[in-house]
């Protein structure tokens, strides 16, 4: 068979050269050959599959002799070839098959194949049988039953059955088997005759016949596959498929933009294999990349599918007003905050499951400090779209840059679909951008695609303000109001020896409570930021005390300095206090002055209100009356 083997080196180009073109017939088409690696067991059926090639013209074949190991090394040495089928018989084919991804035909032994073995047999004197496989079995009991013939016969269903088999025929006075190649080794070691069951034309021509069919629809199958691949690469997204194990089954990227995103894909991906569908974001080097998830089986088992596209806008932390994360980095933040340690949102836990099975926006409200950002973390990480990024839009930090991506950007988060975006403290923005944030919202149909939550800043013994109110009406938000940390004085020492604990840990501190007049003037306090700044204080006094107590004169200093020297936070809207530059409304009830007033020194004391009841010559009681009426 030199002159196929020697066909398979010739180089296209000398193809071409040699090549006498001439007009294709009208009705006909050019048709590709299919090349088939041919393994026979046996010498004989090297030489039918030759013969029978040169009879056709639609197979170009290589063939060789080997059984069993001999055949699959065959294989292995010519994996380098482009052959588009296998064709081999019993045991051989079905190793060859365990070793390839190249389709392999099995030549079955017909039914005529058995029947002229069984023919040649019939001058045999002694005693025989007939061993082999079911393929060769069943069609061995079909013609036994239909000429009438009385023949043993026996069944192996593996390579390992086939010596003890033989050795108890042996045994029991049989002096021959009609076999295929396997047994025949075995009998010929065993010192018992064998008549191997050959494949004639008619099993061969099949064969070809199978293997013209696969190649044409294989052909057709790695044809759509590259247009596939192709049709993936040219889009715009990336595309990455990893195994199980974190094998790369297929990726768009080049090899120097993978290393650098396969710790985070390997990092994602048993989320992406736990759950239907996942996404998240991350920022590499100034460029954000959104990443879109989904779990798909491949021959049974799951493959993790990373579709993803890159931004050259940095604006994945918190400097710009943006901010992207997960569920576990929200429930770390959660989980870790003075609001979760003390218990704060403990009362909360009912309002927020109820929450969760809607799907209507929120409205956070409450006084700086009051743990609004913490309750938004909480809702997303126990809400139903968990698997997906929180994304935090801080309005008291966007700029023109940032609100230009938000309302501009093709990456947008108001163009992705099934997020949580939590807008915080929206009265922050100026009043043209709260109007068109409005407009695009429901323009864009926006709560309806993703989970809104927003929140805004009261100021001191007010509701919503305007702006905010007109988000909760036109927008049906739900509305949780956060009370102020001064509203639990009664609370402060539970809270206190909480976070105190949590501080032993962490600074491995041995405080074991407070003087009764330390704790006397921290419940006494008017704690302007709420849990914010109570925090801080509790951080400071940890810090300065080396007694098991902390101290009254401690205490005293630290919030004298914070009366004296804080400055009054951004976030509370208050009006401006330079003196003459804050105007007074006058055409207003005596008690809505009163308050205004009250409101306006107490903001220039840094919260204080025993410094605001001195300075207005009145006591703390009364101003305290005075601001809740």
């Amino acid at each position: 068979m030199e002159e196929f083997k020697d066909a398979r080196s010739i180089k296209p180009k000398e193809i071409i050269e040699d090549m006498t073109f001439s007009p294709i017939p009208s009705g006909q088409s050019l048709r590709r050959k299919t090349w088939i690696l041919g393994i026979a067991p046996y010498e004989g059926m090297k030489t039918i599959m030759q013969r029978l090639a040169r009879e056709r013209d639609d197979i170009m074949l290589d063939v060789y002799v080997g059984d069993l190991n001999e055949g699959a090394s065959i294989v292995r040495r010519n994996s380098g070839h482009d052959y588009d089928v296998i064709i081999s018989r019993g045991g051989t084919a079905e190793l060859i098959g365990q070793i390839t991804t190249i389709p392999v035909i099995e030549v079955t032994l017909s039914v005529y194949d058995i029947l002229r073995a069984i023919k040649l047999a019939e001058n045999y004197s002694e005693r025989y049988a007939i061993v082999g496989f079911p393929g060769i079995t069943s069609n061995a009991h079909l013609l036994c039953d239909l000429l009438q013939y009385k023949i043993d016969i026996f069944t192996v269903h593996n390579a390992m059955e086939v010596e003890e088999i033989l050795k108890d025929l042996k045994e029991r006075g049989y002096r021959m088997v009609l076999c295929d190649m396997i047994a025949t080794t075995v009998a010929k070691r065993l010192k018992l005759n064998a008549l191997l069951i050959t494949s004639g034309n008619e099993s061969i021509s099949s064969a070809f016949d199978q293997a013209v069919k696969i190649s044409a629809g294989y052909a057709s199958v790695k044809e759509e596959n590259q247009f596939l691949r192709s049709v993936i690469r040219s889009n715009s997204h990336h595309t990455v498929i990893l195994k199980e194990n974190g094998d790369v089954f297929f990726s768009t990227l080049d090899e120097n933009q993978f290393p650098q995103l396969r710790e985070i894909l390997l990092r994602e991906l048993p989320a992406v294999l736990h759950n239907e569908t996942h996404k998240f974001f991350k920022n590499l080097e100034g460029t954000l990349y959104a990443f879109t998830c989904k779990r798909i089986l491949y021959l049974g088992a799951p493959c993790g599918v990373f579709y993803f596209s890159s931004s050259s806008v940095p604006l994945a932390t918190s400097k710009y007003g943006i901010q992207y994360t997960n569920v576990k980095e929200s429930e770390d933040y959660f989980f870790n905050s003075f609001y979760s340690v003390t218990s704060s949102s403990s009362n909360m836990q009912a309002t927020i499951e109820n929450i969760n099975q809607t799907s209507f926006p929120v409205m956070l409200s409450g006084e700086a400090g009051s743990g609004k950002e913490q309750i938004a973390r909480a809702l997303y990480s126990q809400g139903s779209l968990r698997n997906n990024p929180l994304i935090t839009i801080n309005c008291a930090l966007v700029n023109d840059r940032s609100w230009n991506f938000i309302t501009n950007h093709y990456n947008s988060p108001f163009n992705d679909n099934d997020n949580t975006i939590f807008l915080k403290d929206i009265t922050a923005l100026p009043e043209s951008r709260l109007r068109q944030l409005l407009s695009i919202m429901v323009d864009m149909n926006l709560c309806k695609r993703n989970r809104i939550i927003f929140s805004c800043i009261c100021p001191q013994g007010k509701g919503l303000p305007s702006s905010a109110l007109e988000f909760v009406n036109l927008l049906s938000c739900i509305t949780i109001h956060l009370s102020p940390l001064r509203e639990r004085a009664s609370d402060i020492p539970t809270l206190s020896s909480l976070y105190l604990n949590t501080l032993n840990v962490s600074m491995a501190n041995q405080i074991i409570g407070f003087e009764p007049e330390a704790m006397n003037l921290l419940q006494h306090y008017d704690w302007p930021y709420n849990y914010t700044q109570f925090k801080r204080i509790l951080n400071e006094l940890a810090l300065i005390t080396t007694t098991p107590y902390i101290r009254a004169i401690h205490v005293a200093e630290l919030l004298e300095k914070e009366s004296s020297h804080l400055i009054p936070s951004p976030d509370i809207h208050t009006p401006e206090t330079n003196g003459s530059s804050y105007s007074l409304n006058l055409n207003r009830s005596l008690d809505e002055i009163s308050q205004d007033i009250i409101r306006q020194v107490l903001a220039e004391c840094g919260g204080n209100q025993s410094a605001a009841a001195k300075r207005l010559k009145i006591s703390r009681s009364t101003l305290w009356r005075v601001l809740n009426r």
